[in-house]
Protein backbone atom coordinates (compact mmCIF):
# COMPACT_ATOMS: atom_id res chain seq x y z
CA UNK A 1 0.00 0.00 0.00
CA UNK A 2 1.86 3.31 -0.72
CA UNK A 3 0.78 6.09 0.60
CA UNK A 4 -1.32 8.52 -0.89
CA UNK A 5 -0.36 12.40 -1.91
CA UNK A 6 -2.36 15.55 -0.47
CA UNK A 7 -3.66 15.52 -4.06
CA UNK A 8 -4.83 12.44 -4.26
CA UNK A 9 -6.40 12.52 -1.01
CA UNK A 10 -8.41 15.49 -1.92
CA UNK A 11 -9.18 14.00 -5.33
CA UNK A 12 -10.63 10.53 -3.43
CA UNK A 13 -12.49 12.30 -1.21
CA UNK A 14 -14.03 14.49 -3.90
CA UNK A 15 -14.84 11.24 -5.69
CA UNK A 16 -16.54 10.17 -2.76
CA UNK A 17 -18.80 13.56 -2.89
CA UNK A 18 -19.67 12.99 -6.70
CA UNK A 19 -20.68 9.58 -6.06
CA UNK A 20 -22.99 10.70 -2.19
CA UNK A 21 -24.30 13.87 -4.74
CA UNK A 22 -25.64 10.79 -7.79
CA UNK A 23 -27.25 8.65 -5.03
CA UNK A 24 -28.66 11.71 -3.32
CA UNK A 25 -30.20 13.06 -6.54
CA UNK A 26 -31.68 9.74 -7.93
CA UNK A 27 -33.53 9.11 -4.28
CA UNK A 28 -34.60 12.72 -4.78
CA UNK A 29 -36.39 11.98 -8.25
CA UNK A 30 -37.62 8.61 -6.96
CA UNK A 31 -39.11 9.40 -3.31
CA UNK A 32 -39.53 12.73 -3.69
CA UNK A 33 -40.58 14.06 -7.14
CA UNK A 34 -41.69 9.93 -7.73
CA UNK A 35 -40.41 9.29 -11.14
CA UNK A 36 -40.73 5.56 -10.72
CA UNK A 37 -36.97 4.57 -11.99
CA UNK A 38 -36.91 3.03 -15.18
CA UNK A 39 -34.96 -1.06 -15.71
CA UNK A 40 -32.01 1.30 -17.35
CA UNK A 41 -31.71 3.34 -14.15
CA UNK A 42 -32.01 0.29 -12.00
CA UNK A 43 -28.83 -0.70 -14.03
CA UNK A 44 -27.08 2.58 -12.99
CA UNK A 45 -28.33 2.97 -9.26
CA UNK A 46 -26.63 -0.69 -9.20
CA UNK A 47 -23.31 0.95 -9.91
CA UNK A 48 -23.39 4.05 -8.28
CA UNK A 49 -24.86 3.27 -5.10
CA UNK A 50 -21.48 1.08 -4.00
CA UNK A 51 -19.46 3.98 -4.86
CA UNK A 52 -20.34 5.84 -1.81
CA UNK A 53 -18.99 2.88 0.10
CA UNK A 54 -16.48 1.61 -2.04
CA UNK A 55 -14.68 4.98 -2.41
CA UNK A 56 -15.72 6.26 1.18
CA UNK A 57 -13.64 3.22 2.70
CA UNK A 58 -10.98 3.71 0.39
CA UNK A 59 -10.76 7.96 1.62
CA UNK A 60 -11.30 6.61 5.47
CA UNK A 61 -7.64 4.39 4.97
CA UNK A 62 -6.44 6.54 2.37
CA UNK A 63 -5.69 3.51 0.07
CA UNK A 64 -6.67 3.61 -3.51
CA UNK A 65 -6.31 0.01 -4.05
CA UNK A 66 -9.41 -0.28 -2.56
CA UNK A 67 -11.61 1.33 -5.28
CA UNK A 68 -9.96 -0.55 -8.40
CA UNK A 69 -13.81 -1.89 -8.64
CA UNK A 70 -14.91 1.30 -8.58
CA UNK A 71 -13.17 2.15 -11.37
CA UNK A 72 -14.65 -0.73 -13.18
CA UNK A 73 -18.01 -0.17 -12.15
CA UNK A 74 -17.61 3.63 -13.12
CA UNK A 75 -16.55 3.05 -16.49
CA UNK A 76 -19.63 0.29 -17.03
CA UNK A 77 -22.02 2.62 -15.32
CA UNK A 78 -21.01 5.00 -18.20
CA UNK A 79 -21.44 2.77 -20.58
CA UNK A 80 -25.58 2.43 -19.47
CA UNK A 81 -25.76 5.98 -19.40
CA UNK A 82 -24.55 6.85 -22.64
CA UNK A 83 -26.82 4.16 -23.72
CA UNK A 84 -30.00 4.82 -21.89
CA UNK A 85 -29.51 8.58 -23.06
CA UNK A 86 -29.41 7.35 -26.55
CA UNK A 87 -32.48 5.34 -25.86
CA UNK A 88 -33.97 8.70 -24.57
CA UNK A 89 -32.91 11.52 -27.51
CA UNK A 90 -31.49 9.19 -30.89
CA UNK A 91 -34.93 8.03 -32.61
CA UNK A 92 -33.03 4.87 -34.14
CA UNK A 93 -32.79 3.96 -30.05
CA UNK A 94 -36.17 4.98 -28.93
CA UNK A 95 -37.71 1.71 -30.50
CA UNK A 96 -35.86 -0.29 -28.55
CA UNK A 97 -36.32 1.96 -25.45
CA UNK A 98 -39.98 1.20 -25.42
CA UNK A 99 -38.56 -2.92 -24.94
CA UNK A 100 -37.37 -2.25 -21.18
CA UNK A 101 -39.56 -5.26 -19.23
CA UNK A 102 -40.86 -2.81 -16.21
CA UNK A 103 -43.65 -0.46 -15.42
CA UNK A 104 -42.19 2.10 -17.36
CA UNK A 105 -40.33 2.78 -20.74
CA UNK A 106 -36.91 3.20 -20.59
CA UNK A 107 -37.30 6.06 -23.26
CA UNK A 108 -39.58 8.02 -20.54
CA UNK A 109 -37.83 11.57 -20.05
CA UNK A 110 -38.54 12.93 -16.54
CA UNK A 111 -36.58 15.89 -16.70
CA UNK A 112 -35.02 17.45 -19.54
CA UNK A 113 -33.07 21.07 -18.33
CA UNK A 114 -31.92 23.11 -21.23
CA UNK A 115 -33.32 20.37 -24.09
CA UNK A 116 -30.42 17.84 -23.58
CA UNK A 117 -30.08 17.33 -19.62
CA UNK A 118 -31.50 14.38 -18.46
CA UNK A 119 -31.26 12.38 -15.85
CA UNK A 120 -29.09 9.68 -17.32
CA UNK A 121 -27.14 12.37 -18.52
CA UNK A 122 -27.08 13.39 -15.42
CA UNK A 123 -25.82 9.78 -14.24
CA UNK A 124 -22.98 9.70 -17.19
CA UNK A 125 -21.33 12.99 -16.19
CA UNK A 126 -20.89 11.29 -12.52
CA UNK A 127 -19.81 8.45 -13.62
CA UNK A 128 -17.19 10.20 -16.01
CA UNK A 129 -16.26 12.71 -13.29
CA UNK A 130 -15.90 9.60 -11.48
CA UNK A 131 -13.86 7.54 -13.80
CA UNK A 132 -11.32 10.44 -14.69
CA UNK A 133 -10.94 11.58 -11.45
CA UNK A 134 -9.87 7.64 -10.65
CA UNK A 135 -7.55 7.90 -13.46
CA UNK A 136 -5.96 11.32 -12.35
CA UNK A 137 -5.29 9.70 -8.87
CA UNK A 138 -3.79 6.27 -10.51
CA UNK A 139 -1.59 8.87 -11.99
CA UNK A 140 -0.59 11.36 -9.58
CA UNK A 141 0.44 7.85 -7.46
CA UNK A 142 2.42 6.26 -10.61
CA UNK A 143 4.21 10.03 -10.50
CA UNK A 144 5.38 9.62 -7.12
CA UNK A 145 6.60 6.19 -6.95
Amino acid sequence: MKKLTKKAENLLLLIWVQAFLALAGSLFYSEVMNYVPCELCWYQRILMYPLVLIYGVAAIKKDISIALPGLFMSGIGLLVSTYHYLVQHVSIFQEVGGACSGSVPCNVIYVNYFGFISIPFMAGVAFLIIFVLHLLILREQGRKA
